[in-house]
């Protein structure tokens, strides 16, 4: 069964998220989040949700600021803003009576989602009676270091354009410019991820293409090594970063699937 849900983060904005729960009552619970530029029904967190209901795991999507149907505008999106809206959504499924926990996110929410664990395993440090462990996390070609892919990406003249028009090219390919505050960038500076991965111990698998055209594979090694926690690195030969080809795809969704139910559900 799937429910719309309406949320409210701590800022005041509207967040539009979906609960789909099995058949079977479930204490086991991921929360799914969205690449950049994407949105909550993205074909992988449909896919995702779908697979995770049928072995017995609720899943929660949401669209991130300036994303799909929640609040905006995205040109004042920062990474802050979305560390703390998964934050809020994982308060939100424990609220629920959720006590088994995973976050599972894509290339930007796998940004998101590393800084929001590392948040959560603090809090349950300190509150372990009242904040539930986080059970596991599971990453699609995860962001650790957005500034380097946005540097990469765009190169000196693109940043200084950026900086000028405070805005950026449409990184799907789209023709027209994406406009985005140049703060996005310089918040992005200060959220690198290799850090906060060193606090946290939940079980983490990492999935990344070799053939990744966004994302360099050296950010998803670095983080492996940082991470304190049982971890994996799983690379696909041939897999580029939206694992494009259907083989590509299947085995990405079947491997985070897999690595979810073993830690929600024992």
């Amino acid at each position: 069964m799937e429910e719309p849900v309406t949320l409210q983060d701590k800022a005041g904005a509207r967040l539009s998220a979906v609960l789909a729960t099995p058949t079977s009552p479930t204490d086991s619970i991921a929360v799914l989040c969205h690449g950049f530029l994407s949105h909550k029904n993205s074909s992988s967190n449909q896919a995702l949700a779908t697979l995770l209901i049928e072995r017995g795991i609720a899943t929660c999507r949401f669209d991130c600021y300036g994303h799909g149907d929640s609040d905006g505008p995205f040109a004042t999106l920062t990474t802050t803003i979305g560390v703390a809206q998964t934050v809020h959504v994982l308060q939100y499924v424990a609220s629920r009576g959720y006590q088994r926990l995973a976050l599972i996110g894509s290339s930007f929410g796998g940004l998101l989602s590393i800084l929001a664990a590392a948040e959560w395993t603090q809090a349950h440090t300190a509150q372990p009676a009242t904040v539930p462990p986080l059970a596991c996390l599971a990453l699609k070609c995860p962001v650790v270091d957005f500034g380097e892919e946005l540097r990469l990406e765009l190169g000196e003249q693109g940043l200084q354009e950026w900086k000028r028009t405070d805005s950026i090219p449409d990184l799907h390919g789209g023709p027209t410019r994406v406009p985005l505050n140049y703060a996005f960038y310089e918040d992005c500076l200060r959220q690198i991820a290799y850090d906060p991965a060193r606090r946290i111990t939940a079980p983490t698998l990492i999935v990344q293409g070799d053939q990744d055209e966004y994302v360099p594979l050296h950010q998803s090694r670095r983080l492996c090594d940082a991470l304190a926690g049982p971890k994996h690195l799983e690379i696909l030969r041939g897999a580029d970063h939206r694992f494009t080809k259907p083989s590509d795809f299947q085995h990405m969704l079947t491997l985070l699937t897999d690595w979810t139910v073993r830690h929600t559900t024992t």
